[in-house]
């Protein structure tokens, strides 16, 4: 949705100012992967309007980083992004790339920018067959796009380096932006609202009626706020100053200070009437914009938090659009959205039809290509970091203890953090792991419950859900034949397992192709089934899971880790994936456990 829409039709609602975030691609892989996890859990932390990422200028891989930071953010993990794009070192050629690549995920928000002259150059001059100022940019795109992009454009409260002497000229080139199509205008930081608000009377008195939003820069350190007011050529007030200077040897008081200050300054900004929306560069931080928006009383309540657990979907649903008509997936990959969505990325709007998990046999479904070099998202030396060098398989349990007890966020072959579906089956998860029995993946069951649960809760209101007791984990091979004796002519218990080789064993009945686990019964529709377990997408999900483990044996050989080179084989030869589903969802009695324990 275009910014300017999503706004208006907050505001209709309420009354409450709305915010959005700024990141910046990172440097490294591993950095990017860190973000991901970042923008995700400060999503579900203050479920901002937007987010935008700034464009890597330069042309080639680094421009690059910025359209797959984009595309992940739009289709993996379901949020609104406004994506920058600037002029600088960039042919005509090269922002059509970038266009039609936002254009295919899904995003319908582009900040169209001049951009700062290259790092080595003092002055900005455009590249052959390129743009010389954004209101060109902006043109372009209207033309070759149509209304399919909100556009916004950047506005310069305390004037522009290099056109810092002539305010009046600075709102004249802003109202040529917006005539030649911008939607939207959002500022350069600055910490004196007093100009920012005379800014604005200019503004709206030149003609310009577009939304204001004003760019807040938090406060973290007294060196990062001096060298960015003194870069960006900006008044700093005297109160700033004072206060900042007196504790500029403390970073947590410097923090605590600025914060207060920047409170101040926004309600400020609120009060005067010329916004309501605050746009915050985070610097790929999340303590500090947090505090902000904490103390402006701006995160969410508990009502909202409530209304906005409620999901359409039981998993987050991707805004590309060549998804939307997907409402299915196999519950293998409830961790892993990530490489689910790299799997299914080339498949055609038609592959999913009237939202059902209908074409796993696609020939994209299986292809771990899809899914870059790495299946571990994290490098080779945070991986040691995070799950140090285990050599036992006990040390392996302990690492899933860890994660079911919130001290790790992610494993080798889960991507995301616990949630709090979890809690009614967790002492029951971490003692299968005390016995060894590997867990991968689980989900509780449920029978009726409110669809506006803010735990269980998804889909329209005033419907109910369901949920069949699901586990997926690591069984050693030779107690495998018990599990198969245990289940030969259980129908309430169904179960697929498969070890490296592909030797598949279950029980499933071999008529039905899919089993959903995963169901809602609402007013007025169908019932949506959005998870299943299925034969072909788990014998997909196999291969990516040995893989996963092959992945992370190899950073043990390349480091020389020999016990757990070992470990890893063991793993790997000598145990079997296997899920099992409790068909009988009415049911107190845990049979699943009881089974396990038996075995």
């Amino acid at each position: 949705m275009k910014i300017t829409d999503k706004l208006e039709k907050h505001q209709e609602k309420s009354a409450k100012p709305t915010f959005s975030f700024e990141y910046f691609v990172p440097k490294t892989t591993q950095g990017v992967q860190n973000l991901y996890d970042r923008m995700d859990r400060m999503y579900e932390t203050s479920f901002p309007q937007f987010v935008d990422i700034t464009w890597n200028a330069g042309g080639g891989m680094l421009s690059q980083l910025s359209t797959d930071l984009v595309a992940t953010s739009q289709s993996v993990l379901g949020l609104e992004t406004c994506m920058h794009l600037t002029c600088t070192n960039m042919p005509v050629s090269e922002i059509d790339d970038a266009l039609q690549r936002a254009y295919e995920s899904g995003c319908e928000n582009i900040l169209a920018l001049r951009g700062d002259p290259p790092l080595n150059s003092k002055e900005w001059t455009p590249v052959e067959g390129g743009f010389r100022y954004a209101k060109d940019l902006v043109k372009y795109i209207r033309e070759k796009y149509g209304d399919h992009f909100g556009i916004g454009v950047a506005g310069y409260p305390e004037g522009h380096p290099e056109d810092n002497d002539d305010r009046d000229k600075l709102v004249e080139y802003l109202k040529e932006k917006v005539d030649a199509g911008a939607d939207f205008i959002i500022t350069q930081m600055f910490y004196n609202a007093d100009i920012f608000i005379k800014w604005c009377e200019a503004v709206r008195a030149a003609g310009v009626s577009v939304p204001i939003i004003p760019g807040i820069m938090p406060i973290t350190t007294y060196a990062a706020f001096l060298r960015r007011a003194q870069w960006c050529e900006i008044n700093v007030p005297d109160e700033f100053m004072k206060k900042l200077d007196a504790v500029k040897d403390n970073d947590q008081t410097v923090r605590e200070i600025g914060t207060d200050l920047l409170v101040s300054m926004c309600q400020k900004l609120l009060d005067s009437g010329f916004v309501n929306h605050l746009h915050i560069y985070t610097m790929n931080l999340e303590k500090a914009p947090i505090m902000i928006l904490e103390r402006l009383g701006l995160l969410p309540t508990d009502k909202d938090v409530s209304d906005a657990a409620v999901a359409v979907l039981p998993w987050r649903k991707s805004l590309n659009p060549q998804r939307r008509k997907e409402e299915v997936r196999p519950i293998f990959w409830k961790k892993r959205p990530y490489s689910y969505v790299a799997r299914t990325s080339q498949w055609a709007v038609d592959e999913f039809p009237n939202g059902r998990f209908g074409d796993s046999s696609s020939p994209a479904f299986g292809d771990l290509d899809l899914c870059g070099s790495s299946l571990i998202r994290q490098s080779g030396k945070k991986s040691l970091e995070l799950w140090s060098r285990p050599k036992t398989v006990e040390d392996i349990a302990r690492l899933v203890i860890r994660y079911l007890e919130r001290d790790l966020n992610c494993l080798p072959w889960c991507d995301v953090a616990l949630n709090n579906e979890v809690d009614v089956i967790l002492e029951d998860l971490i003692s299968l792991n005390q016995n060894l029995i590997i867990t991968i993946n689980s989900q509780p069951q449920l029978n009726g419950i409110k669809s506006s649960d803010p735990v269980f809760g998804w889909g329209p209101k005033d419907g109910y859900v369901y949920q069949k007791q699901y586990l997926e984990f690591l069984l050693p091979k030779e107690k495998l034949y018990k599990l198969q004796d245990s289940l030969k002519d259980n129908t309430m218990l169904t179960y697929f397992a498969v070890d490296y080789e592909g030797n598949l064993t279950t029980n499933h009945p071999d008529d039905y192709k899919a089993n959903a686990v995963t169901w809602g019964i609402f007013p007025g529709r169908e019932v949506l089934q959005p998870t299943v377990v299925e034969k072909i997408s788990f014998l997909a999900w196999k291969e990516e899971f040995y893989h996963i483990l092959q992945e992370w044996k190899l950073n043990f050989q390349n480091n020389q880790i020999q016990e757990s080179v070992v470990l890893l084989d063991h793993l790997i030869g000598d145990y079997v994936l296997v899920n099992i589903v409790d068909n009988d969802f009415v049911s107190i009695d845990n049979k699943m456990l009881k089974l396990l324990h038996e075995i």
